[in-house]
């Protein structure tokens, strides 16, 4: 089929390379280059590398709705959208004749938005999984074509899971164009009652509050790495915890404490965590052990 592709992060890359091996990638629609870095300086989306890699045609609209007319020209078939970040108008879904695929990496109805795959994870999910749908004006409600499952073990965090997911989704998006070219696929409207959300991550939610339960805070972490990481303080020093392990606890010191400096074990609302791999402010990453030997943490120190 003749296909255009629409994406913007790294999530979409083994699509796109499966489409190009298997349709005709008439174009590829991705957001502008964007300031990055302490210098600003501007960086292409890591789907237009890849279009570039494969000498495909990329455009780089501010607004992709603004360029219905020459979407329309280049006819397309189907046009793909993997994580690209903008709501297309009702005129551009209308545009070719097996619709607007999107690929979202939940199972829906369940973690519509923009962080499906750090949700899952803070939320202590077991599985989640990858669904193909046909678009429509609402975010990420239109009616399922597929959907594949996949487990979530204690140690995926939200980077593992998103790689997970992103290898599994070029079968699944390409077994999605061969049913709608044979018109084998039934879209099954989604049970708009059972739908949940994942909103943009935000920096602030990744402050730990240790009145939480471990459980909670471990998951917190895990779905927070490695952007934009879960994190403390400590002596007015921000510590960012990439690993963790939940430990049974009944101590009796309060929520933040530490009750095992040789391990960095901190008291929470229920059972303790200890703190496994962190990241002081401004130096490497360093194990917990590390972090109490270079400074010098002692029982009853607080964190928060």
């Amino acid at each position: 089929m003749n296909v255009i592709f629409v994406g913007t992060a790294s999530l979409g890359i083994p699509t796109l390379r499966a489409l190009a091996q298997k349709h005709s990638v008439l174009a590829v629609f991705t957001q502008p280059d964007r300031p990055a870095g302490r210098g600003l300086v501007p960086m292409p989306p890591p789907i237009k590398q890849t279009a570039l890699e494969l000498g495909l045609p990329v455009y780089q609209p501010e607004k992709i709705n603004r360029e219905v007319e020459f979407i329309q020209t280049l006819n397309p078939d189907v046009i793909v959208v993997v994580a690209f970040g903008q709501f297309l108008s009702r005129k551009l879904l209308e545009i070719p004749k097996h619709g607007c695929i999107n690929l979202h990496a939940s199972l829906l109805p369940k973690y519509r938005g923009a962080a499906p795959i750090q949700w899952a994870i803070i939320n202590g999910e077991t599985e989640t999984g990858l669904t193909t749908f046909l678009l429509n004006e609402e975010m990420d409600a239109g009616d399922i074509l597929l959907q594949e499952r996949v487990p979530i073990s204690e140690s995926d965090t939200a980077g593992t899971l998103h790689d997970k997911l992103a290898a599994l989704g070029p079968d699944l998006v390409l077994r999605t164009l061969e049913g709608l070219e044979k018109g084998a696929l039934a879209p099954i409207p989604q049970d708009h009652s059972q739908a949940t959300f994942a909103p943009k991550i935000t920096n602030s939610l990744g402050q730990i509050d240790w009145a939480q339960p471990a459980r909670k805070i471990f998951n917190l972490i895990r779905g927070l790495n490695p952007q934009p990481g879960a994190y403390t303080f400590w002596a007015g020093i921000r510590l960012k915890i990439y690993a963790s392990r939940v430990v049974p606890s009944t101590s009796i010191l309060p929520p933040g404490c530490v009750i095992d400096p040789e391990r960095l074990l901190v008291r929470c609302g229920e059972d303790a965590l200890e703190l496994i791999e962190v990241q002081p402010a401004g130096k490497r990453r360093m194990s917990g052990r590390d972090f109490v030997n270079g400074y010098k943490v002692q029982l009853g120190a607080r964190l928060g």
